[in-house]
């Protein structure tokens, strides 16, 4: 059975937990990508939309709430599946269509590429 890429595995966010991870800092894994700009928590459509600064020129990219592995609300940092070439090899984040089913289709085959769980 292949995982719901646009929902967070149940051991990030516990039953009726919610956390604001806006601003946080996302890690890839292999090092700091950038930071979280947006969140969302709904049930089969989740995902960040990851700032990543200065490393890739400024790049917005959209990451599916499965490639969360931890939250760390102390440290404010989110931690990914995704190494930072995957991350900045993925599709251009486009703010128009994000919401739109054959986007997220698009982003769904890019990340589906790699064994669930692995970067």
């Amino acid at each position: 059975m292949t995982p719901d890429l646009w929902s967070y595995r149940s051991d990030v966010y516990g039953t009726g937990q919610t956390l604001d991870v806006i601003g946080y800092d996302v890690e890839a894994a292999d090092g700091k990508i950038g930071s979280v700009d947006e969140a969302t928590q709904e049930v089969g459509q989740s995902y960040l939309i990851v700032d990543t600064g200065p490393w890739i020129f400024g790049k917005k990219v959209m990451l599916p709430a499965a490639v969360v592995t931890q939250i760390d609300p102390q440290e404010r940092k989110v931690f990914v599946t995704r190494t930072k070439q995957e991350i900045k090899n993925a599709p251009e984040f486009d703010e128009s269509a994000f919401k739109e089913t054959a986007y997220r289709d698009r982003l769904g085959d890019y990340y589906g590429r790699f064994p669930y769980g692995m970067a």
